[in-house]
């Protein structure tokens, strides 16, 4: 299995990072991805997937510190995605639920970054929050300048974005969110998204599945939120890790199978 968003250059991790890194592997995580939420933070971000060869990374700002990181540029994202390690850009994005940043420092920030990711071919990774017509009108009118991999990271928009999406070529991440018992409109949403187009993450440390839930999410807890999908599709956690794990090297190509 391709766990395709954790932060395991939190601090919760700080103190067993190894041992966490131990229990994935264990529990059949073969790959993850490890993301950048701000753009000094590449450095350790980087140096966690350089030290270990099933572990890549991305680079970015999340929309929650846009403010921070105003005069960055697509060609300092895209310098350091010369490092055969980057994967990905981002993660990026709007998020209007707690407006850390504000909406127009957001826009310009996620518009950077899709930049960037037309110029080099990588995919962005798309947080969106209670933003999703802007989300999909920024992503239509950027594609329309010239075509980006995209990845709805941790999605629980509603089914005009995912569809919206979709339309171009994008894929669609779940989470722990999927197993969650009151989460009914997220798993409505997911269960018409082609099965082809979704991957599966933890976005740890939040977010355990259950029955984990409550506890720090981590790397080794992947395999229920893929029991969370095969439920959906009525079908075996064996054929979700696959799928979703093919699906996952089709987006993110720089990653070696």
């Amino acid at each position: 299995m391709f766990d395709t968003h954790v932060n395991l250059h939190a601090e919760a991790f700080e103190s067993d990072l190894e041992e966490v890194l131990t229990r994935a592997r264990e529990a059949g995580v073969t790959r993850m991805l490890a993301i950048c939420e701000r753009l000094d933070s590449f450095p350790k971000v980087l140096s966690i997937a350089q030290a270990n060869d099933d572990i890549w990374c991305s680079v970015g700002t999340h929309p929650h510190h846009a403010k921070d990181f105003t005069e960055t540029t697509p060609e300092d994202l895209i310098e350091r995605a010369t490092n055969p390690k980057v994967v990905a850009i981002g993660e990026t994005g709007l998020d209007l639920h707690y407006g850390y940043s504000a909406l127009e420092q957001q826009t310009a920030s996620f518009r950077t970054h899709i930049t960037a990711a037309r110029e080099t071919g990588l995919p962005v990774i798309v947080h969106t929050r209670e933003a999703d017509d802007l989300t999909g009108d920024i992503l239509e009118e950027e594609y329309a300048k010239g075509a980006f991999p995209i990845l709805l990271h941790c999605y629980t928009g509603g089914a005009r974005l995912a569809q919206r999406g979709l339309a171009l070529g994008a894929f669609v991440s779940v989470s722990g969110i999927l197993s969650f018992k009151n989460a009914h409109d997220v798993r409505a949403v997911i269960k018409d998204v082609p099965l082809d187009r979704v991957i599966l993450e933890t976005d740890c440390p939040y977010l355990s599945p259950m029955p984990l839930r409550g506890r720090r999410n981590e790397p080794s807890h992947l395999p229920y939120v893929a029991d969370a999908l095969a439920a959906l599709h009525e079908t075996e956690r064996d054929n979700i890790a696959k799928r979703t794990e093919e699906n996952a090297l089709r987006l993110f190509a720089r990653v070696s199978a």
